[in-house]
């Protein structure tokens, strides 16, 4: 966990935006919501009815690396990438089916 240096808030170590004040540490200053979000959905917390925050794009991949030849068979691995969305006031994470031109992406 590292401290956010505009409000103190704790952060995940993954994470490069303060949840609490929108802080990117990697830019070194507060950002608007509205600059993340660029092209993105406008999605509200069901628990808090706050406007969540894009996060950024996650690749996940399913089943194991094996050993040595681990790298030639991730060429056979299904990977999904997702959106993720976090509620900046209670910290619920969601994540969506990442958005192409204005489409779903259907699997």
């Amino acid at each position: 966990m590292k401290n956010c240096p505009n409000c103190k808030a704790e952060i995940e170590d993954n994470f490069e935006l303060c949840w609490n004040c929108n802080y990117s540490l990697s830019e070194q200053k507060v950002i608007d919501i509205k600059d993340l979000s660029e092209n993105k959905r406008q999605i509200d917390c069901l628990r808090c009815k706050a406007p969540m925050i894009f996060s950024g794009e996650y690749k996940f991949h399913e089943g194991p690396k094996i050993g040595i030849l681990g790298n030639i068979f991730e060429a056979f691995i299904n990977r999904e990438s997702f959106d993720l969305y976090v509620c900046p006031k209670c910290g619920k994470v969601e994540f969506f089916v990442p958005l192409n031109e204005g489409e779903y992406h259907i699997y």
